[in-house]
């Protein structure tokens, strides 16, 4: 089955960007006031999400590939599962998506 075709668009642009290497369109797909958490670590609005991207996904030339995508019951809310490889961390795992407005409102990175 192709993940893609079952995924929101905003979530289509992460993995998109992430893979083409382009930070413009990856923070393009987070809100203005976003809020991203990394086993704890927390980033705010865009800058927030321009940062971790330089240090912790593009920076370190992450791929994406899409595992599975499932809409527990909460409205805008996913959970992707992504395989990830490149420079920085690899392995496997959920990343829980907010969706606000068509874009990223909150994502959360843990088991």
């Amino acid at each position: 089955m192709d993940q893609m075709s079952t995924i929101p668009a905003a979530i289509e642009r992460f993995v998109s960007a992430t893979n083409d290497g382009d930070t413009e369109a990856f923070v393009a797909a987070f809100t203005p006031d976003a809020y991203l958490n990394d086993w704890g670590r927390e980033f705010h609005g865009r800058d927030g999400v321009r940062s971790w991207s330089s240090t912790d996904n593009i920076g370190v030339q992450s791929h994406f590939d899409v595992v599975s995508v499932e809409q527990p019951d909460s409205p805008g809310t996913y959970v992707v599962v992504l395989r990830v490889s490149g420079n920085g961390y690899n392995g496997t795992g959920p990343l829980t998506f907010v969706l606000q407005d068509g874009l990223i409102a909150r994502l959360i990175i843990s088991e």
